[in-house]
């Protein structure tokens, strides 16, 4: 009797880890390929632990199936994955600012590596995105990613997830959406200088046209491009403290779909 008990919540105990492995990959904060693996491991090994001890997570029952686990298993590991993989998207929305801006500054040609996703991504999205995860750690929003994973197992306890793909793909879109209009207002400001620049200068080169605007365009748009990224570094503060308290809203959303 107390073999099976042991043995029943090792299985509950896998499960809880898996959905915990299945976040740290996937993850803005947790899930850089710059950290280290068995810290990773090490991380959701103990986390899984407190979990299942501190927790009422229902014993799951298999009745000695290992291919109804093995599917429970991977069940598992999708929760964790989108929960990641949500977070993730919605910190995004600052490459797809950062894209925007570099296109209208002239910086769309200058590209860094992302040791996340591992490819190449504008500077001005870099920069942002380092930006936005040092406002993540300094609110605790490292904190906020991990209780959103705790409260996913009161909300859909082990063994329990269904994924209606009709449904994934409505919040998918919406949160698409949501994602571009985000990134159109981090990128509105700059966007609007520029343009106004581009009248000005257009202007300028049929009201003066011994004027070589092309050689002084370029400069000014550099120019003009940082001073408002910089002076909006105020108001971009508040978008990345919306940004990071959505990924618990649309954390609860999916989950409340796949109960």
């Amino acid at each position: 009797m107390l073999g099976d008990l042991i043995l029943a919540g090792t299985e509950t105990f896998i499960l809880v880890l898996v959905r915990m492995t299945g976040l740290f990959v996937v993850s803005p904060v947790f899930g850089r390929r710059n950290l280290p693996a068995p810290f990773k491991i090490g991380f959701a090994f103990f986390l899984a632990i407190i979990m299942t001890s501190t927790l009422n997570t229902p014993v799951v029952q298999i009745e000695e199936n290992l291919f109804a686990y093995a599917i429970l298993v991977l069940k598992e590991f999708m929760v964790g994955l989108v929960i990641g993989y949500i977070s993730y998207l919605v910190l995004s929305a600052v490459y797809l600012a950062g894209q925007q801006i570099d296109m209208q500054i002239g910086f769309s040609m200058v590209n860094v590596l992302d040791p996340m996703s591992n490819i190449q991504v504008p500077i001005t999205s870099n920069f942002y995105f380092i930006i936005c995860i040092l406002i993540t750690l300094a609110i605790n929003g490292h904190h906020m990613i991990i209780k959103a994973l705790f409260d996913s197992f009161i909300i859909v306890p082990p063994g329990s997830a269904t994924f209606d793909s009709q449904v994934l793909i409505q919040d998918m879109v919406r949160m698409l959406g949501n994602i571009f209009i985000i990134s159109f207002k981090i990128s509105a400001p700059v966007t609007a200088a520029i343009l106004i620049a581009d009248i000005a200068m257009g202007v300028v080169m049929r009201t003066v046209p011994q004027v070589n605007i092309f050689a002084v365009g370029m400069p000014l748009k550099i120019l003009l491009g940082l001073v408002v990224i910089f002076a909006t570094m105020i108001v971009f503060r508040t978008l990345a403290n919306s940004l990071i308290s959505g990924v618990k809203t649309e954390t609860n959303i999916f989950l409340e779909h796949i109960r």
